[in-house]
């Protein structure tokens, strides 16, 4: 099992990421409106609202991808993995080249790779289980491998920042495992892992929930976040009810409009 003790995200006092007031205008349309959030070292976000929410928007504004069009955004280096079904798989590319990729901001883009390198993308292949793919082309995988590649290079990267956009969508059960494991191990060395979801058992895998519905509706522990009422005004009729009661250890029932299949 590795350790996360050893890894390179593991520093003493990791910065926090913080928006002040953060809006996001897309022509007319209010993407996020007025986002206030800290989110702390050693902790897990998910991000959580119905399509067009301002999930994916808040990601890239972490990430330095978009700049908001009010207020500010403090974050360290993020290491970033955008929704997997949207991934260029035809491209001809090894697992072992995709891997590398995930150095090339150390600025090592052309010539030899360090030691420190090689053991960063050992060791994120291990640790994502995908060390035997190597030298297999990367649009010949499943889906749940390519993920996990793409996963593997981000946590190559060394980053005490992963942003994660639905991570786990449609892929294999011991994918989403070995994913939220990886999830688990950085923030048990002091990371901070931030992940957009519609699953409610993936939400409350996290330590902290936000809702979202272009504002922040709810912010918090799982339980206290994901009650019927928070999630009917996030997600209207999408919402079936609440097939138990909280008292004997029910479910929420929620339709799926992603339409995302399965992939091993």
């Amino acid at each position: 099992m590795h350790d996360p003790e050893a890894t390179a995200s593991t520093r003493p006092e990791n910065p926090p990421v913080r928006l002040m007031d953060v809006s996001v205008l897309h022509g007319s349309n209010r993407a996020l409106d007025g986002v206030d959030l800290e989110l702390i070292p050693g902790t897990s976000i998910a991000l959580v609202g119905a399509n067009g929410s301002g999930k994916t928007t808040l990601l890239d504004v972490i990430a330095g991808l978009r700049a908001p069009t009010t207020g500010s955004v403090a974050a360290p280096p993020v290491a970033y993995v955008r929704q997997h079904h949207d991934h260029r798989s035809w491209m001809p590319i090894t697992v072992g080249e995709v891997l590398a990729m995930g150095r090339f901001d150390r600025g090592r883009l052309f010539g030899r790779r360090s030691a420190a390198d090689r053991d960063a993308i050992a060791d994120a292949a291990n640790r994502l289980d995908v060390a035997d793919l190597d030298r297999r082309q990367f649009g010949e995988l499943s889906g749940g491998q390519r993920q996990r590649v793409l996963v593997a290079r981000a946590v190559a990267q060394q980053s005490a920042l992963l942003l994660l956009d639905e991570p786990i969508t449609g892929l294999d059960i011991p994918s989403q495992e070995i994913i939220l494991g990886v999830v688990d191990q950085l923030t048990a060395a002091g990371g901070i892992a931030v992940l957009s979801t519609h699953h409610l058992d993936e939400a409350r895998h996290c330590d902290r929930v936000v809702l979202l519905a272009g504002r922040v509706l709810a912010d918090g522990e799982p339980d206290a976040v994901l009650t019927v009422e928070n999630l009917r005004a996030a997600f209207g009729d999408r919402v079936l009810g609440d097939h138990r009661d909280h008292d004997h250890g029910g479910e929420l029932l929620m339709l799926d409009d992603h339409g995302h299949g399965t992939h091993g």
